[in-house]
């Protein structure tokens, strides 16, 4: 038996819309990067791009557990002596930059690597209920209701 290998014209690529809202910011990362992997279909291949495009809405509704809305500390670096900048997600929240929180988390599962960048190319983030991607029918997933941890629950978020 020999071992499976997709090719590039044998991967099957599908919209998926997740809604955000009340959702364990860590949580909803690990899933949407398992998406975007690829890892949930059974002809996954590591050096394809087989997963699926994934657009969030609702963005700027996540919830982080415990303190970490205001403790957890974003840094970067703008290349410059003292140039040293931080931020918390309430500061990215007040800001309009809800997006971001999902990206920044996102991209730290994927991984590094040009392949990484690739996939990290098909998740699309939006901070309200809208978005533009009608076009492609979407399958909307309800994360919520996959564990009770995951958020929307009675003990979500503590």
């Amino acid at each position: 038996m020999r071992t499976f290998s997709l090719k590039a014209g044998e991967i099957d690529k599908r919209w998926v819309l997740i809604d955000a809202s009340d959702m364990v910011v860590g949580r909803l990362a690990a899933y949407i990067a398992t998406i975007l992997r690829g890892k949930h279909k059974p002809e996954y291949t590591p050096h394809m791009d087989c997963g699926d495009n994934v657009v969030v809405v609702n963005a700027s509704s996540v919830k982080f557990t415990r303190n970490k809305m205001r403790d957890k500390v974003y840094y970067r670096h703008t290349g410059y002596p003292g140039g040293l900048k931080s931020c918390t997600p309430n500061d990215m929240l007040r800001a309009g930059y809800a997006e971001r929180i999902i990206k920044v988390a996102v991209w730290r599962m994927l991984g590094d690597g040009p392949l990484a960048r690739r996939r990290f190319k098909n998740l699309k983030v939006y901070s309200g209920p809208e978005h533009g991607h009608h076009a492609q029918k979407p399958v909307a997933l309800d994360f919520g209701a996959m564990n009770n941890k995951n958020g929307r629950g009675n003990n979500a978020g503590r």
